[in-house]
């Protein structure tokens, strides 16, 4: 599988953190490893010795030391660093290798003009915003709520409320009043932080309407504070505090609460697509020994480093940036429309902020290639050295248009994980080199295994991803889960003792990993298992379609099935018999025959999370008779409106069924 198309410097281990990590390993452990797989088996062999070196290494900052690793490695309820205190916020603002006035936060959008944050002004912030929760009664294991976008008074607020102990939560402001309760009624936050709006490309968005329905379902809150943000001459809601007068000048020193290495950080939440979302815990000492790992050894970020990714805080990858600064790094925000005025808008931000490390979601890359984007061409990307794709699986022709049109310089990884973890658990790492098609590597500390049917871990076959060693950023728990039960049920019900993720992966005999959609929503025709992404990468690589959605109609009987493919089409085009040959072609040929459509059918939209998630099992429920209220909740999705015509089409194809056949 998969073409090189990109390898590792001659000098790569002189040049790199994790070439550094190597050293220091066998410096100060003795130990020596012929390479990144040798070092990733002893990672995953020995999770102690490993995750100490992280701490050690990295010279976490600590008020009490561990009094050993972990407890016990059985799964849950693995106890990482017991004895340990110390505090996230801490530790990022350390902010290593950087001096008082460099710039470390550097913010754009659509709804005003670019602030840059130095490290001794995101500290000043940080201190104010900390004493102002402080006068508000914010103590450590409050809950504090951020209805706002990707701008540094959410990144403040973060920083603040867990320098006190406290618990932090956000939700993008495109999120709806039912997504956003459904969320927070679960935590009962005290602090509710709001805007009052933002523009989305040269759209104004008025969001106080919902703010004060978020409000008004909200008993537990006490204190509500808005930004002024879409109209900075306008007020804060009434019985608010404005966001200046939270952060109003104090002399109080900024200091932080130790806490124990597993205390809540921040609440995290599924998507919701079915039922509540779960409100996933993430603790303070987790996120952040994974976050070094990963920013440091994995994505090769320091004090010389700008890292971008296009997120938005309600999405897992805008916690994930927002630690780079413990690594050093200064982080690049964007909050607006990433096609506004066009799809080349986040590559001429590259070019304007010198951006480093270029993140973003593989369905953005294969827009830009289906759009003819050439970004090397609009803007000047010489300092690009890194690219990051995750959010669905990169194709092979997404690759190698990144190599045509980015730069051949840049690593491209591909990566993926998830809001369960907080992080990718596979991806990329300087020492190996890209293949079209494929993620490079399992990452460190993070024993992924593909399983058959029968539980047996394969290699160069489809499998069940798995992850058969605990993780320090392995959730906490859930909100509210005070036996583990809704924690056990979601991860560990179908192995015990092992965290089954929820998606297929071949991992072929060098490490690399080949992701093909969710498990629950597998094309499992005859009993051959196909998964979903291999479908869009070919049907949607065709000019006249735009995006689409594939549920498979299980028979009862043990049959193959129906297979169902709903298209979006290109602007003015209808969906006629000669394309749906094309389409039936296409799919035959690059795949194989029981990949070919029973019906194709023409849509307006495909049902999308607000992190632009394709939601095929909701619609599989609507086609087998689930109603739509049931089948997902509306206020998680970028389009609602979009369930529709499928529900439509349900209706519809229950009424032929039930019409008796003509004599």
């Amino acid at each position: 599988m998969g073409d090189v198309l990109w390898t590792p410097p001659a000098d790569v281990l002189q040049r790199s953190r994790i070439g550094n990590y190597l050293r220091w390993l066998r410096e100060h452990r003795g130990l020596d490893f012929a390479d990144y797989d040798a070092l990733w088996r002893w990672s995953v062999d020995d999770l102690a010795a490993f995750w100490r070196s992280v701490w050690d290494h990295f010279e976490v900052v600590a008020h009490t030391p561990p009094t050993a690793t972990l407890t016990d490695p059985a799964m849950p309820g693995t106890r990482w660093f017991p004895g340990a205190t110390l505090n996230y916020a801490e530790n990022v603002l350390r902010m290593p290798g950087r001096s008082d006035d460099d710039p470390v936060v550097i913010a754009h959008g659509q709804t005003r003009a670019p602030v840059t944050l130095t490290a001794a002004q995101l500290r000043e912030q940080v201190r104010r915003v900390a004493a102002g929760l402080r006068r508000l009664g914010v103590v450590a294991g409050d809950r504090v709520a951020a209805y706002a976008p990707n701008i540094p008074e959410t990144y403040v607020l973060l920083l603040a409320t867990s320098s006190l102990g406290a618990i932090f939560s956000s939700c993008a402001p495109e999120f709806g009043t039912r997504s956003v309760t459904d969320r927070w009624q679960q935590i009962e936050p005290k602090v509710l932080v709001a805007v009052d709006g933002y523009r989305y490309g040269d759209k104004p968005v008025d969001r106080r309407g919902e703010v004060a329905a978020i409000r008004a379902a909200l008993p537990s809150l006490e204190h509500t504070v808005g930004i002024a943000y879409l109209d900075p001459a306008g007020g804060p809601p009434e019985g608010a505090l404005g966001w200046d007068e939270l952060a109003a000048a104090t002399d109080e020193p900024l200091t932080f609460t130790p806490v124990p290495f597993d205390h809540p950080l921040y609440v995290l939440y599924s998507s919701g697509t079915t039922g509540l979302p779960k409100p996933i815990v993430h603790g303070h000492g987790g996120i952040l020994l994974e976050h070094l790992k990963m920013l440091a050894l994995h994505h090769d970020l320091g004090p010389a480093d700008r890292f971008f990714w296009f997120t938005t805080t309600g999405w897992m990858m805008w916690n994930f940036l927002v630690s780079a600064p413990a690594v050093g790094a200064t982080i690049v925000l964007f909050d607006g429309n990433p096609g506004h005025p066009d799809l080349g808008a986040l590559w001429r931000l590259a070019e304007e902020t010198r951006t480093t490390y270029f993140g973003t979601s593989a369905p953005f890359l294969l827009a830009c290639r289906k759009a003819g984007l050439v970004p090397r061409e609009i803007a000047d990307l010489s300092a690009l050295r890194g690219v990051g794709s995750t959010g669905a699986p990169l194709p092979a022709e997404g690759f190698t248009w990144v190599y045509e049109t980015v730069g051949e310089r840049p690593q491209l990884q591909s990566l993926s994980g998830g809001t369960d973890v907080c992080t990718g658990f596979v991806g990329g790492v300087p020492l190996l080199p890209v293949h079209a098609g494929e993620i490079t590597c399992r990452a460190l500390g993070a024993r992924v295994e593909a399983r058959s049917a029968d539980g047996t871990p394969v290699i160069g076959e489809l499998g069940e991803l798995v992850i058969t060693a605990p993780m320090p950023s392995m959730p906490v728990g859930f909100w509210n889960d005070p036996d583990g039960r809704r924690y056990r049920e979601a991860y560990f019900e179908v192995y015990p003792g092992v965290w089954r993720h929820g998606d297929w992966i071949t991992i072929n005999d060098r490490g690399g990993c080949v992701i093909t959609g969710r498990s629950d929503a597998t094309l499992n025709r005859g009993g051959v298992r196909l998964g979903t992404a291999e479908f869009y990468s070919v049907v949607e690589g065709l000019d006249e379609v735009v995006d689409s959605v594939v549920v498979h109609l299980e028979d009862d009987e043990g049959g193959a099935g129906e297979l169902l493919l709903f298209v979006v089409l290109a602007e003015g085009l209808e969906l006629d018999d000669a394309l749906r040959r094309k389409i039936c072609r296409e799919l035959r040929t690059a795949l194989s025959p029981r990949h070919v459509p029973d019906e194709i059918h023409q849509v307006r939209a495909v049902p999308r999370t607000l992190s632009a998630k394709k939601l095929e099992v909701p619609v599989k429920k609507i086609l087998t008779g689930t109603p739509v209220d049931s089948a997902a909740a509306k206020g998680a999705l970028a389009n609602p409106e979009s369930l529709t015509a499928f529900a439509t089409f349900a209706q519809r194809r229950a009424s032929d069924h039930d019409t008796p056949t003509p004599a």
